[in-house]
């Protein structure tokens, strides 16, 4: 994946949204699992706000680096890396230029939608230990808050 160009403008400090949500949650999974019909590809749509400053808590082992940095230097290589040869890959990625229908103080700073053969091997990769000890800790570092939706190519009427 082509990392974006680099903001001139980084996200607002922490604290100036309301807190944000990066964790994918166990049961939100399951549930998504047993409504995705199976075998059918998968692009998930993911927008993007990261943090001012990436934050690694109490690890020492990264130097310090801004949210989209720690994303598109660190996690993108980290994923990539994890899911060599499972079939994923990027379809699209780019800036939010505005919000026009957004409820008041949400921000996006990138969409990146991303192709996956099924549910499956998504549920498979984010379980991963690989993913887990790799890639995961920059998502998170990087991600101030995140939304992640599943969804498939419509068969259009007419």
């Amino acid at each position: 994946m082509t990392p974006a160009p680099s903001s001139t403008t980084p996200s607002p400090q922490p604290g100036s949204f309301p807190q944000g949500t990066t964790e994918l949650a166990t049961q939100a999974l399951l549930a998504a699992a047993s409504s995705i019909p199976a075998g059918i590809p998968i692009y998930m749509v993911n927008l993007l706000r990261y943090r001012y400053q990436a934050d690694y808590g109490d690890s020492a082992t990264a130097a310090p680096c801004s949210g989209r940095e720690a994303y598109f230097q660190r996690y993108i290589p980290a994923f990539a890396k994890v899911t060599e040869g499972d079939g994923i890959k990027p379809f699209w990625v780019g800036r939010a230029l505005a919000q026009l229908v957004a409820p008041p103080g949400e921000q996006w700073d990138d969409v990146a939608i991303v192709e996956y053969p099924s549910f499956a091997v998504f549920q498979r990769m984010i379980e991963s230990p690989a993913y887990l000890a790799e890639a995961e800790p920059h998502r998170r570092a990087a991600l101030a808050d995140w939304r992640l939706i599943p969804t498939a190519k419509a068969d259009m009427p007419g």
